[in-house]
C-alpha cells in the first residue's frame, strides 16, 4: 500500500469531509488528492491557528474535520488547541508531517522535531506514530471516533522515514 493513498484512504474511512491544510513538502501527494475530491472541502490557511478556529465552525456546522500540517505549526497552536477545542470538546483529526526526525536535512527542523510528541503529551492529547502505510491507514480511520470520544484533538505524526 502506498503510503499516501493509506492516509487518504483513512481520511475517506472516517468520513473526514472538511480538512485545512498548512503547504508542507511531505503531505503535497496528499493535497493534491484531497482538492481532487469532490467530497471533501479543502481549505488552504496561511497559519494553523486559524485552521483550527476555522475546524471548530465547521465542526458546529456538521463536518468531520482533520488539519494537514507540519508539527512545527503546534507551537503557534497550542493555545487554540486548549482554550477552544478542548475547552468545548470539540474532535479535530490532526495530520502532521513531523519534520526533525531521524533523516531530516535542515537543521531548523531538529528542535521541534525532538519536542513534538513531549508537547502533545504534556497537552494530553493522544497520538500514534504509524510506521507502516497499514498501520498508518488504521490510526487515521480510528482517530476520529478517538477525538469524538475523548472531546480533543487526536494526532498522527508522519515522520520523514514513513514517506
Amino acid at each position: 500500500m502506498d503510503s499516501t493513498q493509506a492516509i487518504y484512504d483513512g481520511l475517506k474511512d472516517a468520513e473526514i469531509d472538511f480538512i485545512v491544510s498548512v503547504p508542507c513538502v511531505n503531505l503535497s501527494k496528499l493535497l493534491n488528492m484531497i482538492d481532487d475530491d469532490p467530497e471533501i472541502t479543502h481549505i488552504p490557511v496561511t497559519r494553523e491557528e486559524e485552521g483550527i478556529g476555522i475546524c471548530a465552525g465547521a465542526y458546529l456546522g456538521g463536518k468531520r474535520t482533520a488539519i494537514l500540517m507540519q508539527n512545527s505549526g503546534l507551537g503557534n497552536s497550542i493555545n487554540a488547541l486548549k482554550s477552544l477545542m478542548e475547552l468545548y470538546e470539540f474532535p479535530l483529526l490532526m495530520i502532521m508531517s513531523h519534520r526533525g526526525t531521524e533523516g531530516e536535512n535542515i537543521c531548523g527542523q531538529v528542535p521541534m522535531g525532538e519536542s513534538t510528541s513531549r508537547i502533545l503529551e504534556g497537552m494530553d492529547f493522544s497520538f500514534f506514530t504509524p510506521a507502516t502505510p497499514e498501520e498508518a491507514y488504521d490510526n487515521v480511520r480510528l482517530s476520529w471516533e478517538m477525538s469524538e470520544d475523548e472531546g480533543k484533538p487526536v494526532s498522527i505524526l508522519l515522520e520523514i522515514k514513513y514517506w
